[in-house]
């Protein structure tokens, strides 16, 4: 992990930053649920969500575009073979063998998003947002308001939807170390994103209230995004 990255990890404000540790692997051995530390007497939580893996697998695996994808394939497959002169039952012979390795690719997507769901926690606090994320390798990422710049919100429909945060130049992470919960081809300035959640527009409500106290100022840093 980069020098920056760590360096992410460890700020917090005040003389709670030594609590906030670089990471956690093991998310058994919590103190707190989402947290690698309890949090200290003078910081609040305000919000605790995990992605909605069905909307998840839908709009970060993109299984509907899979299996768009693979019916297509089969399709040309199946008027190959008939244009070749093979009859209908030859056809659909030569064609169906193909259906397994289609099933296989759209089941892993699909079990990606659920592990993903599962193991995902979001956590909102009046200082900080924290990420826990991390199927094999659990990683925990401290982001402090003070590095959030701005961020947008990206309606999913039915009150789902995506938050990406745009943080400030000194804080760098490396896109595959949140992957997919960055947000998509923001590789060389990493966007973290809170992915597919059920409740987008009260989170927002809650991070823009929360960014504004921190800086003691009145601002919207969320803001609709329509891509």
């Amino acid at each position: 992990m980069s020098a920056a990255v760590s360096t992410l990890l460890r700020q917090s404000h005040g003389p709670a930053a030594h609590r906030h540790t670089t990471h956690e692997h093991e998310h058994e051995f919590e103190a707190a649920h989402g947290l690698p530390q309890p949090l200290p007497a003078d910081e609040r939580l305000l919000w605790q969500g995990a992605p909605d893996w069905r909307s998840l697998a839908r709009h970060g695996f993109h299984v509907r575009k899979l299996v768009l994808y693979f019916s297509v394939i089969l399709g040309l497959r199946f008027a190959w073979q008939f244009g070749q002169g093979a009859g209908w039952v030859e056809s659909l012979a030569a064609t169906l063998w193909l259906l397994p390795l289609a099933a296989v690719a759209i089941g892993m997507a699909g079990a990606m998003a659920w592990l993903a769901g599962r193991t995902t926690v979001y956590t909102l606090t009046d200082r900080r947002i924290v990420m826990r994320v991390g199927i094999v390798l659990t990683l925990t990422f401290n982001l402090p308001l003070s590095r959030v710049e701005s961020a947008a919100l990206h309606a999913l429909g039915e009150g789902r939807g995506d938050i990406a945060l745009t943080l400030d130049d000194s804080t760098r992470i490396a896109y595959l170390h949140l992957w997919p919960h960055a947000r998509p081809w923001q590789v060389r300035r990493t966007q973290p994103m809170l992915r597919s959640l059920p409740d987008a527009a009260r989170v927002a409500q809650a991070l823009t209230a929360a960014w504004s106290a921190c800086r003691a100022a009145p601002g919207t840093p969320v803001r609709d995004r329509h891509e």
